[in-house]
């Protein structure tokens, strides 16, 4: 297995992926140092970034939107969502902060963007993929995308997307979601026969939906459900989505607040080509990947560093290494992991360079996401 490793006595801790774990077709990391005011800060951080290009007729068509209908290409609605094929394409309008998120008008997402950017110019995207690579290739400024909701859970696709691309986590945005059943004006609760919707959303909103006896239809997301009741004039169907929502597309709130938990909450993390300078004064937070050698302790082992700290951990997640996930040991085969973790330190202080000089010593892959200020607007 071929990881970028940090098991060298060297004191700066890399925060590139080895071209083993990142997609095929890349070009050999170029090493970019940056310069901190701390001195012990800038002996200890360093950045390997990816020249991720793609050819001049943006004809990498990785990334594909998948349609439940067609939507008319003429709609006069809104613009469509930028796709794979598009990214070579630069586009500007004014001199406005540049912000891509998955979805169409009116998604939470574009909400999160809003709110994590006053005044922006939101850029819509049709997969999570292209809102990383739009970012990478200069196209806009910043992606925001959700990493995790309060009773959904993680959201798995971007934590694999975050290790793939070299974008680093400069902030996070934490939006309360509230679901509405949308139809179009004049269409009745009672003569609804089916709502449609992201699965999370209709999963948030099943208890309400199981009463109203509705039969559930899932498709990309929220707002795009209700794009394709306004466009399509379905007088049987009702969508889930946001009240901005019904306000872009014309549609009614037929039922306000049908989530069956009011505390549903989604998390954002904001992206950039190039991390912040972290500080200390305001409360942050710090995000890593690494891995381990297979044994008995080791993963306790790598959390004490932090617990005989006195960091507190706020999220930790494990996800399979795609490239190896099997491992041979003894004869026999284990499931190798990718640990996700989150924890309350800025890289500016001491203690929490300390804690990853430790895990360096047995690490077998370290990189640190990004050190970015907490959202307090909802504590």
């Amino acid at each position: 297995m071929a990881v970028h490793t940090v098991r060298s006595p060297a004191t700066h801790l890399h925060t590139g992926t080895s071209r083993n774990i990142s997609p095929s077709h890349r070009k050999p990391n170029d090493a970019i140092r940056l310069s901190f005011r701390s001195p012990k800060l800038r002996r200890f951080i360093s950045v390997s970034s990816s020249l991720h290009e793609g050819n001049e007729h943006g004809k990498e068509n990785s990334v594909r939107a998948l349609e439940v209908k067609k939507i008319p290409e003429d709609s006069p609605l809104l613009p469509k969502p930028l796709s794979s094929n598009q990214l070579a394409e630069p586009v500007s309008n004014g001199s406005r902060v540049r912000v891509a998120y998955q979805g169409v008008r009116g998604a939470y997402s574009e909400s999160a963007a809003e709110k994590a950017y006053p005044n922006c110019e939101a850029v819509p995207c049709e997969e999570f993929d292209t809102a990383f690579e739009a970012v990478e290739r200069w196209l806009v400024d910043r992606a925001v995308l959700p990493i995790e909701n309060s009773l959904g859970g993680s959201i798995h696709r971007n934590y694999d997307l975050l290790l793939r691309h070299n974008l680093h986590i400069v902030g996070e945005v934490k939006l309360a979601v509230r679901h509405c059943l949308l139809a179009n004006h004049g269409v009745k609760l009672d003569g609804l026969r089916r709502v449609l919707s992201h699965p999370q959303a209709l999963a948030q909103c099943e208890n309400t939906l199981t009463r109203l006896g509705l039969v559930r239809e899932a498709v990309d997301d929220t707002a795009g459900a209700a794009k394709l009741i306004a466009l399509e004039g379905l007088s049987d169907a009702a969508a889930v989505a946001s009240a901005k929502a019904a306000e872009i597309y014309g549609l009614s709130i037929v039922v306000e607040d049908i989530q069956d938990d009011s505390d549903n909450v989604t998390r954002f993390l904001m992206l950039a080509r190039e991390p912040i300078i972290p500080g200390t004064n305001r409360l942050f937070k710090t995000s890593i990947v690494f891995s381990l050698e297979e044994g008995p302790g080791v993963l306790f082992k790598a959390l004490a560093v932090f617990a005989l700290r006195q960091i507190n951990l706020t999220k930790m997640e494990s996800r399979p290494l795609r490239k190896t996930p099997l491992r041979a040991s003894g004869g026999l085969k284990y499931f190798d992991y990718l640990f996700y973790v989150d924890f309350e330190a800025s890289m500016a202080d001491e203690v929490a360079q300390n804690a990853l000089r430790h895990l360096e010593e047995f690490a077998t892959f370290l990189r640190v996401l990004g050190s970015y200020p907490v959202d307090t607007t909802m504590l």
